[in-house]
């Protein structure tokens, strides 16, 4: 076992003691990011400014041998950044600077610590905006963004974070400091953004990032459109993107998702409804009015009883703040719940939200449905109390089948949260073993010494001289489990 005091000393003296973190109580702030069902203390936390001073870090680490994980806000969702208890968690919120905002260019460089929505609104002045929006967008970084390839409400038109980094700095899991891409929309050779975008931590450490603005359409309309039955807002999901019509974002909720939004943030929608549809179109104002049309007449036609049309930004932001809250809102109408991701091709809404209401009702688990319907990307809400004996473990086997019947019907077992620690188990359901272990190889060249971020994504590690296991308390000693 390496030494983590003479490494707590070292780095104090290249760095400085306010940005190096041993005491215990201080350690338990950084435990577990939003998935809180494990939990790990990490043996050292330390506080960059800079992307020299993450190199430092990350190079120390290589030299001693220690593990390191990467964190940002720690909003992510699926343990990516669950600290090694004998590592060194690199918490990189305060690298806060925006480098820039090239309009010209249309992009602008951050470092990794810069919120989400911070982007935006430092770019708006200027036309333009970053269209991935997670909805922790405001207080998600975009060093999180990148290892996560997150998305957001508007990726059904504009695509997730990879399809917005044209460059980035990274510190390797030796110490190198590098740049991959730059402002070209297209470097020549191998896509290593790509490999590196949804990484998870495990190719390195993102430093600086240039992302591509979008121009602030000339027109934005937004409707909720409520109906009788989660089927008939499928089907109207499925008639709109059938009629050629591809809105900036088609969200669709629940009752019980709307019963935790109302009681949370009153966002006041209709009445009754077994489910709402938030549709939004972007684009040249004529464009946008006769799809509008198209959209209102196609909701109407799939059932719809009732169609509220946002008569200014502020009613349009309250159609969005029930929406966009509705993971934290649950907490209002449940004491615990798991957050579940996964894709299923659009069509297959109704069938599979039937299967998963079954799926629920024969465990005795209330889940809540709300998720990104215009490209299929479900987010399940499995409702229990952990203080009932036996509900923990019926939660944890709905949601398990849940990810069963994303790859069932042709899916994938996450959206945009990632793999982390919480879905490696699931790997093996999604790809082979040459799949995986092919998968590995480009991990091993990237980081042979398996320091960066160890045991995420991958159930059982083969290659790079890990040893065989899949067990948690053997992948993440010390962790605990909720």
């Amino acid at each position: 076992m390496a030494d983590i005091g003479a490494l707590a000393r070292r780095l104090r003296s290249d760095l400085g003691s306010e940005q190096v973190v041993t005491d215990r109580q201080e350690l338990r702030t950084y435990e577990c990011d939003g998935l809180a069902h494990y939990k790990v203390i990490p043996a050292l936390v330390v506080l960059p400014h800079t992307a020299g001073q993450v190199a430092t870090v990350v190079r120390a680490c290589a030299e001693a041998g220690v593990p390191f994980v990467a964190r940002g806000s720690g909003t992510g969702l699926s343990g990516g950044a669950l600290p090694h208890a004998e590592g060194v968690l690199i918490v990189t919120a305060q690298m806060r600077r925006i480098v820039e905002i090239a309009p010209a260019d249309e992009r602008a460089v951050v470092e990794p610590g810069v919120i989400n929505l911070q982007v935006t609104r430092a770019a708006a002045p200027h036309g333009y905006y970053y269209a991935p929006d997670p909805s922790s967008q405001q207080i998600c970084s975009i060093g999180g963004n990148v290892a996560e390839n997150s998305g957001g409400a508007h990726c059904l038109k504009y695509g997730f974070t990879t399809n917005h980094v044209t460059g980035l700095q990274i510190v390797t899991p030796d110490g190198d400091l590098v740049r991959l891409g730059g402002r070209a929309p297209d470097p020549p050779g191998y896509d290593l953004i790509g490999a590196f975008v949804g990484s998870e931590g495990t190719l390195g450490v993102a430093t600086e990032v240039t992302v591509r603005l979008t121009r602030l359409p000339e027109s934005v309309r937004t409707l909720l459109a409520a109906f009788p039955s989660i089927d008939a807002a499928g089907a109207a999901t499925s008639a709109i993107i059938a009629a050629g019509v591809v809105p900036a974002a088609i969200e669709m909720m629940d009752a019980l998702a709307i019963e935790a939004a109302e009681a949370a943030v009153a966002c006041g929608y209709p009445p009754g409804a077994a489910a709402v549809l938030i549709v939004e179109l972007d684009g040249p104002s004529a464009e946008v009015e006769a799809q509008f049309t198209e959209v209102t007449s196609l909701c109407r036609g799939e059932g719809a009883f009732e169609i509220r049309i946002a008569a200014d930004d502020a009613e349009r932001a309250l159609f969005w703040k029930g929406r966009k809250s509705a993971f934290a809102a649950v907490g209002r109408i449940s004491p615990d719940y798991i957050v579940q991701d996964g894709v299923i091709p659009r069509t297959a809404l109704p069938e599979v939200l039937r299967r998963i209401g079954e799926v629920a009702s024969s465990h005795g688990v209330r889940v809540a449905n709300v998720f990104h319907a215009g490209d299929g990307n479900l987010h399940p809400l499995v409702l229990f109390d952990a203080r009932v004996d036996g509900e923990a473990e019926r939660a944890e086997t709905v949601s398990g089948a849940i990810i069963d019947l994303c790859v069932e019907y042709g899916g994938s077992i996450t959206g945009e949260h990632g793999v982390g620690m919480d879905k490696a188990k699931y790997m093996p359901r999604m790809y082979s073993d040459d799949d995986l272990e092919t998968m590995q190889l480009v991990r091993c060249a990237f980081d042979p010494a398996h320091l960066a971020n160890p045991g995420k994504i991958f159930p059982t590690p083969r290659l790079c001289g890990e040893r065989p296991g899949s067990d948690i308390a053997a992948r993440f000693p010390g962790v605990e489990v909720f």
